[in-house]
C-alpha cells in the first residue's frame, strides 16, 4: 500500500474522534524551529486575523485488538488495514506543513498489539517531529488506556494537549459494547494526565525553562445515541469529569451506525444531531455560567427539551426568579437570564457603574432583548408596549432553532408544526433517542411545568 492509499485510509478512519476547538497555545517558533501555534483556532476554526486553521487528522494505524460493537476499526471488522512508521507518518506531516495544507497535527491510533507498544510508535512520530524537525506548530495526541505512565509522560512532554476518550457514559454500557475496557481504565490515565499537568505548573514556576507537559490541557469524547444513557446521567458524569480532572473540553459525538448489532440503533438511523447540540449547550452553561447538572436535570426529568435551549427551559421553569433588575441584579443572576451572554453581561455591569440603562443601551451592549425582554426590568420597568403572555415568552424562545431542520433533520419539521398548531406526522423514533415530543408537551413548557 502506498502513502496515499494509507493516509485516505487513515484520514478516514479517524473522521469519527472529535477535534479540539481551540488550541489553547500561543507559542512562536524559536529560532531554528519551524511553525507556531496560536490559541484562537484549530481545525477548521478561524484565528483572529482571519485565517482558517486545520489539522492533519489521521490514525497511526487502524488495526485493533479491540472490539468495540459502536467503533468502524473494531478487530473483527472486514475492513482494509494499515499502518504508519512513525518516520512516515513525521515526514508527511512536514509535507503538508510546508505547502501550507495544515498547520498542525491531530494523532490517534488503534490499538496495535499492546496499548504500550501503540504509545510508543505515537511517540516516536511526535519525537521526530519535535527533535528533528524542530517543528513547534500544534499537535492533539490521544492516550490509549492501559500504557504505562511513563510512556505517557513522555508524550506529554511533547505535544500541546492530550486526550482520554471515555468512550461511554457509564461502565454497565462499556461492559456492553467494549467488554475489552472499563472505567477505571480509562480514568487511571485521566488522573495521571491531570495531575501530572498540576505538579508541571509548580515546576515551570520554580524552573522557568522546564518543558511543557501537556500546555493546552486535556480533553475527553463521549460517544451519544449508541446506548440507552440518558442525558442526566451524562451531565452529571460530565460535571464530575470537569471538578476532578479539570478538563479543558468534553466532546460529544451524535452516533453514527457503522455496524449491524442488536445492541445497537438500527442502520440508517439518524444520528442524534439535536441531542448533542442540546448537550454542548448544557456544557456551556456548566463551565461559564454557574449552572450544575442537577439543576438543568434531574432523575424525574432525565432529558433536555429539544423544543428550548437549556437556560431557556431552566429560566422558564423558574419564573419566579424573574423579572429581575437589570441595574442591580447580582452577576450571578444576570447570567441566568437568557439573551445574555458572558459577555453582555461583563459590558452590563461595567456600564451601569457611569448610570441606569435602559432597553436601547442594552441592545447596543449586545443583549438579544428578543429573549431577555421578558425576564429584565430597566428602571422598575418592563420594555414599553410588551406583552408578556406564555405563548409569546415560548414562542420567541424556540422560533429560531424550530425554523431550522439543521439539527433536528426531520423532526426540526415536526416541532415547526406543532408549534404552529399543526398536526404532527407520526414519527418513529429509535428506543435510544429521547422520547417524542408530543403536543402534550408543548403545553407543559407554555405552563412552566416543563
Amino acid at each position: 500500500m502506498d502513502m496515499m492509499e494509507k493516509l485516505t485510509l487513515l484520514a478516514n478512519s479517524a473522521k469519527y474522534d472529535a477535534a479540539c476547538t481551540s488550541s489553547g497555545v500561543d507559542r512562536q517558533a524559536a529560532p531554528g524551529s519551524i511553525g507556531n501555534a496560536t490559541a484562537c483556532g484549530i481545525c477548521h476554526s478561524f484565528a483572529g486575523d482571519g485565517r482558517c486553521v486545520s489539522l492533519l487528522k489521521v490514525l497511526m494505524t487502524n488495526s485493533c485488538i479491540y472490539n468495540c460493537q459502536y467503533c468502524v476499526n473494531r478487530r473483527t471488522n472486514d475492513t482494509p488495514r494499515a499502518t504508519f512508521a512513525p518516520r512516515e507518518l513525521a515526514d508527511l506531516t512536514m509535507q503538508f506543513y510546508r505547502r501550507n495544507y495544515i498547520e498542525g497535527l491531530f494523532l490517534s491510533s488503534g490499538v496495535l498489539r499492546n496499548p504500550d507498544y501503540t504509545v510508543e510508535r505515537m511517540t516516536e512520530t511526535l519525537r521526530i517531529l519535535r527533535e528533528e524537525y524542530r517543528f513547534s506548530g500544534y499537535i492533539h495526541a490521544k492516550a490509549i488506556p492501559g500504557a504505562d505512565p511513563l510512556l505517557l509522560s513522555r508524550m506529554g512532554l511533547l505535544c500541546d494537549r492530550m486526550s482520554v476518550n471515555i468512550e461511554l457514559p457509564s461502565q454497565k454500557s462499556l461492559q456492553l459494547l467494549a467488554p475489552d475496557k472499563s472505567k477505571v481504565s480509562i480514568v487511571k490515565p485521566m488522573g495521571f494526565i491531570s495531575g501530572r499537568i498540576q505538579e508541571n505548573r509548580q515546576e515551570i514556576v520554580r524552573y522557568r525553562h522546564a518543558p511543557a507537559f501537556a500546555p493546552a490541557g486535556q480533553s475527553t469524547q463521549m460517544i451519544i445515541g449508541a446506548t440507552p444513557d440518558t442525558d442526566y446521567q451524562i451531565m452529571s458524569l460530565t460535571e464530575a469529569l470537569y471538578k476532578k480532572y479539570s478538563l479543558k473540553r468534553v466532546f460529544y459525538s451524535a452516533y453514527m451506525p457503522v455496524s449491524t448489532n442488536p445492541l445497537l440503533p438500527a442502520a440508517g438511523t439518524p444520528p442524534p444531531l439535536l441531542r448533542e447540540h442540546r448537550l454542548y449547550q448544557a456544557d456551556w452553561l456548566l463551565r461559564f455560567y454557574g449552572f450544575s447538572a442537577s439543576e438543568l436535570l434531574d432523575p424525574a426529568h432525565p432529558h433536555l427539551n429539544p423544543l428550548v435551549d437549556p437556560k431557556c427551559n431552566w429560566a422558564l421553569n423558574h419564573m419566579e426568579l424573574f423579572p429581575v433588575e437589570v441595574n442591580t441584579a447580582p452577576k450571578e443572576l444576570l447570567l441566568r437570564v437568557p439573551g445574555i451572554g458572558v459577555r453582555s453581561c461583563q459590558r452590563i455591569l461595567t456600564a451601569r457603574r457611569q448610570g441606569s440603562l435602559d432597553y436601547a443601551g442594552l441592545k447596543r451592549l449586545g443583549v438579544v432583548l428578543k429573549r431577555a425582554q421578558y425576564f429584565i426590568l430597566c428602571k422598575g420597568k418592563l420594555k414599553e408596549g410588551l406583552k408578556v403572555t406564555e405563548d409569546a415568552v415560548l414562542r420567541s424562545m424556540v422560533s429560531e432553532r424550530c425554523q431550522a431542520a439543521m439539527y433536528a433533520g426531520d423532526q426540526g419539521d415536526l416541532y415547526g408544526r406543532m408549534l404552529a398548531g399543526l398536526p404532527a406526522a407520526p414519527e418513529q423514533l429509535s428506543l435510544f433517542a429521547p422520547p417524542p415530543v408530543t403536543r402534550e408537551d408543548v403545553t407543559k413548557c407554555r405552563t412552566g411545568q416543563m
